[in-house]
């Protein structure tokens, strides 16, 4: 069975994470592989490869890791000749399953199964009707286009089961969708902690990060506005956001307007967000929309607290209060008062006790390993069901 993952390539956030965290648990998986070649051990070595539709960060970090991978260039975002040359190395390869993540890879897989036989399965890493929120009528357009494709699919693997609930009622086919929610690994060695100097901030001071693209769907003018509210009391508050995106401009305009602009700190794209991690008294996450957050669980291997609108899978990370702040989207007034909430407890010493419950609970559910085995299971089952229907 041989996987090709396939992907635009200009991920950069939790997709990017996501895609990566599986393909390199894959690769250790089929290192430790018992060497009896009668046992049905399910990682083999070159089974599982990256293609991307363009060069990027995603592209560089997988070929550092030694992940297989292949860029189908072209100057053309959709053209016949990258249709042909993608079919020529699915049939060259013997491809069995396409395994798509996102909107174009979904469009051009749809169009590839016309062409070649493979059997294809699509994580759904975000809402799909809100994929392009904020980008109008064409915007409407785009999600219209992928959700039309992504019912041809023959599998679906959404990462939260509210994902998976939409996609039922909007006419997904229930036995074509499974759940299998986000991992991470909680072994890994973090880079040495930063100092808080290191980036212009006092000991004193209570950061508050947020790691999210920015653009409408992440909800940070909602932070914004939540946190002047905080900041105009305790001036030792700082917002740190990292991420890029079409609202920069607009959201530095709104901070200048809120008379924050000292506390709010833009820190744009970053390859290392561990580190703000650990230098964090709080991760904060207020998006519209999420499928089961990285960014969330990243946190929790930090032992550092976090503060999430309640959509997608939070609630199945945030169980309680001793894991942490839910709250509605789009909604300043509680979003402060969990700020302020997690602020007080700072200043009695009892924040770090929450980063520590949320670790304990995340690291013993969410580990990058179990997520790994759903998904091949997933890739057992698509091809078993392949193997039957074709009455081999």
């Amino acid at each position: 069975m041989k996987i090709l993952h396939l992907n635009a390539g200009n991920e950069t956030g939790g997709g990017m994470h996501h895609i990566l965290g599986l393909l390199n648990e894959f690769n250790v998986m089929s290192r430790t592989e018992t060497g009896n070649p009668d046992a049905l051990s399910p990682f083999k070595s070159g089974e599982f490869t990256l293609g991307v539709l363009e060069k990027g960060e995603l592209l560089e970090r997988a070929q550092r890791a030694g992940i297989n991978t292949v860029h189908f260039a072209n100057r053309i975002k959709m053209s016949i000749p990258l249709l042909q040359k993608m079919k020529n190395y699915i049939k060259r390869e013997q491809i069995d399953i396409i395994h798509t993540h996102g909107p174009r890879a979904n469009v051009y897989a749809n169009l590839l199964k016309k062409m070649t036989p493979f059997t294809w399965v699509a994580t759904v890493h975000s809402d799909p009707f809100h994929d392009f929120m904020g980008k109008g009528t064409y915007g409407n357009f785009l999600s219209r286009v992928n959700v039309h494709v992504l019912k041809n699919s023959d599998q679906i693997i959404a990462i939260s089961e509210a994902f998976r609930t939409n996609l039922i009622q909007a006419g997904f086919r229930d036995k074509r969708i499974v759940t299998a929610l986000n991992g991470i690994d909680f072994n890994k060695n973090l880079p040495r902690p930063a100092s808080r100097q290191d980036y212009g901030f006092s000991k004193d001071d209570f950061i508050i990060v947020m790691v999210a693209r920015l653009e409408p769907i992440k909800g940070h003018d909602i932070a914004l506005k939540a946190f002047s509210e905080l900041a105009a009391k305790h001036p030792e508050c700082q917002l740190v956001l990292l991420g890029e995106g079409s609202q920069l401009t607009r959201l530095k305009l709104l901070a200048n307007d809120l008379n924050i602009s000292k506390n709010v700190h833009f820190f744009g794209h970053q390859q290392q967000v561990d580190t703000f991690y650990q230098i964090a008294d709080i991760t904060m996450l207020t998006s519209f929309s999420e499928s089961f957050p990285l960014v969330l669980l990243e946190s929790a291997r930090a032992n550092t607290p976090v503060i999430a609108t309640d959509v997608g899978g939070v609630g199945q990370l945030i169980q309680g209060k001793k894991h942490g702040w839910k709250v509605p989207p789009g909604d300043p007034q509680q979003l402060h008062r969990a700020m302020l909430d997690a602020l007080l407890l700072k200043k009695k010493g009892m924040l770090q006790l929450i980063g520590e419950e949320l670790f304990t609970h995340a690291s013993g559910k969410f580990s990058v390993q179990s997520f790994a085995e759903e998904i091949y299971n997933v890739y057992l089952n698509v091809d078993n069901y392949r193997f039957r229907a074709s009455g081999k």
